[in-house]
């Protein structure tokens, strides 16, 4: 990997957000939690919701990952609250289908993973950008099972 492409790769805008993540944390008695890890670099998200008329009513997430990872899970953690987990999973296979397949980034409200896309040609850091969108619809899934039961 030559020094421009690093340079290229974390801008300064992915660096700000990876300096500004919201919602960091733990939640008290969250409906659901999901912890999700990127075995290649360590990296890992948990998040908490609790989940109110199939919508995220509240949000935290502890984020330990690359300034990838950070800036992925501070874009999501800016729309997340009021989202529902089907917004959730569409956002993340969009951002999945931006990273590997050149599909355009995500629609309003994840229009700003846009700024991931320079890291489409390093493939090794695809999963720990999607850690926060996996993590957020694994814990939606966990509180709409515990609401059913």
């Amino acid at each position: 990997m030559a020094e421009t492409d690093l340079i290229k790769l974390y801008s300064g805008k992915i660096l700000a957000l990876a300096a500004e993540i919201p919602h960091t944390g733990r939640l008290d008695a969250p409906d659901g939690t999901a912890t999700k890890r990127s075995p290649l670099c360590g990296s890992n998200v948990t998040v908490d919701v609790r989940v109110a008329d199939g919508r995220i009513a509240d949000f935290a997430q502890d984020v330990r990952a690359c300034a990838l990872g950070q800036a992925s899970a501070s874009v999501l953690g800016a729309v997340a609250i009021g989202r529902t987990r089907d917004e959730i999973e569409r956002a993340r296979d969009a951002l999945e289908a931006m990273l590997t397949a050149d599909g355009p980034a995500p629609e309003a409200p994840f229009e700003g993973f846009e700024v991931l896309i320079p890291a489409r040609e390093f493939r090794n850091r695809h999963k720990s950008i999607l850690l926060a969108l996996e993590a957020t619809a694994e814990a939606m899934k966990q509180a709409e099972q515990a609401a059913c039961a």
